[in-house]
């Protein structure tokens, strides 16, 4: 009884190469037709130059377009099919056609663009591992025109059939979903690109909040993103608006908070002078018997003018309400 691994379909491994042979010889057949096909395609309408007259130097009749497709209607084809066999034929002059390969190779393989680039191509046929045999297939001329292959073998090859079936944006995120789902996927994926991909996922606000959240979560995380000056900064500043908001909102729940508030920054904003009166107070005393150089006294002099001016936005401010800071303002009591 034959083995059920020895068999190819529902027939035997010896007869399927029986049938193999019988096919070749068939295709061959085929082939000779169809170059014969696209001779006679050629026979009627030649290859000429965009814009080229009639060969015989005769008035057009016919466009190439009308004849070819009365040509095909006659013998019951595709006008297509035609303009392939008359293509194929141009590009394969009779001696440069390999016996035993396929017209379909040669159709393919016509897209090379120089003679005898073309004629050399034809001759070094492809490996193929299943076989062990140097052979053409259809596959294989498309990798030496640069064409998609049908079925893709190498990995970028296979990227590449990949990128064409995801091109809709809701096919390619279910792809991506199940894809990141598979650690051994997602190790591959380099440090670089994951932050790519979570900055992506991350431009809704709402989920960008709940992944920041769940991250600083994690004290190793927290830690080392501190560590960071504009990180912090930003987290300082966050902090700072939320006390801000949530000041406001108890001021408006609780209308005493104001009082309160006002007598406590009242009592710090004398408690500061008070405190800066005495500091100099203490200070300048035991400054007697002391030498400054001029760098020093330069110094003592810029500190001064900027408590001065200090002081003079202070008492205007009690006089007239305005309490904000003027951008020169600013510069002096930064020390700009």
């Amino acid at each position: 009884m034959t083995d059920v691994t020895d068999r190819i379909g529902n027939v035997t491994r010896q007869r399927y190469e029986q049938l193999v042979s019988q096919a070749k010889e068939l295709i061959a057949q085929v082939a000779r037709a169809q170059f014969a096909l696209g001779d006679m395609a050629l026979e009627i309408e030649p290859m000429r130059a965009v814009g080229g007259s009639m060969p015989n130097g005769t008035d057009d009749l016919f466009t190439v377009t009308e004849s070819l497709q009365m040509f095909a209607d006659d013998i019951g084809v595709e006008r297509r099919t035609v303009e392939d066999w008359r293509y194929t034929a141009n590009r394969w002059p009779e001696k440069r056609r390999k016996e035993g390969v396929s017209f379909t190779v040669h159709r393919i393989l016509a897209s090379v663009v120089d003679d005898d680039e073309r004629w050399a191509a034809i001759e070094d046929a492809p490996f193929n591992p299943r076989t062990g045999a140097r052979q053409w297939t259809p596959d294989g001329a498309k990798r030496v025109v640069g064409q998609r292959v049908d079925r893709p073998v190498t990995v970028d090859e296979k990227v590449q059939a990949v990128a064409d079936l995801t091109r809709d944006d809701e096919v390619a995120a279910q792809v991506a979903t199940g894809l990141l789902k598979r650690p051994t996927v997602t190790e591959h994926v380099t440090p670089a690109e994951r932050v790519r991909v979570v900055t992506e996922l991350t431009r809704d606000d709402t989920v960008a909040q709940q992944v920041t959240t769940d991250l600083l979560r994690r004290p190793a995380v927290a830690r080392k993103a501190m560590r960071d000056d504009t990180t912090r900064m930003l987290v300082n500043r966050a902090q700072f608006d939320n006390s801000n908001e949530t000041r406001d909102r108890i001021r408006e729940r609780t209308p005493a908070v104001r009082a309160i508030e006002h007598t406590i920054e009242y009592l710090d904003l004398v408690g500061s002078c008070h405190s800066f009166v005495a500091t100099l107070g203490r200070l300048v005393p035991q400054l007697r018997g002391q030498e400054f150089t001029e760098d020093e006294r330069e110094t003592v002099r810029r500190q001064s003018g900027r408590v001065r001016a200090a002081a003079d936005w202070l008492e205007g401010a009690l006089d007239n309400g305005e309490f904000t800071l003027d951008e020169q303002l600013v510069q002096l009591l930064k020390g700009e």
